[in-house]
């Protein structure tokens, strides 16, 4: 069974940064395309950004220049790098892993922007 287990998530001022980092239960985590999705108040799940296991990047248009994702296969952990975070950001941010076509889910953590 795979566990990702999310944190780094909290309360920032807009324009701050966050750091967010899941880590993986999986040994073939290295195998794995893994990423983040956030899901607002009333809103559906969306795509953050991912990184496959060869290291190709994908980003919402959203968060393009803004986030930096990425991944350590020793470590199994995956990270996303937020700055200037803007309030319509807060979201509960999930840790997503996509390992030969199953996907598995964290449980998210909360992001806040707000003055």
């Amino acid at each position: 069974q795979v566990q990702l287990v999310e944190s780094g998530g909290g309360l920032v001022q807009p324009g701050g940064s966050l750091r967010l980092s899941c880590a993986a239960s999986v040994s073939f985590f290295s195998i794995s395309t893994v990423g983040w999705y956030r899901q607002a108040p009333g809103k559906q799940r969306e795509l953050v950004s991912t990184i496959t296991s060869g290291g190709n990047t994908n980003y919402a248009d959203s968060v393009q220049g803004r986030f930096t994702i990425s991944r350590d296969n020793a470590k199994r952990t995956v990270n996303l790098q937020m700055s200037s975070l803007k309030p319509e950001e807060t979201a509960v941010y999930y840790c997503y892993e996509n390992l030969i076509g199953t996907e598995y889910w964290g449980q998210g953590t909360q992001v806040t922007v707000s003055s």
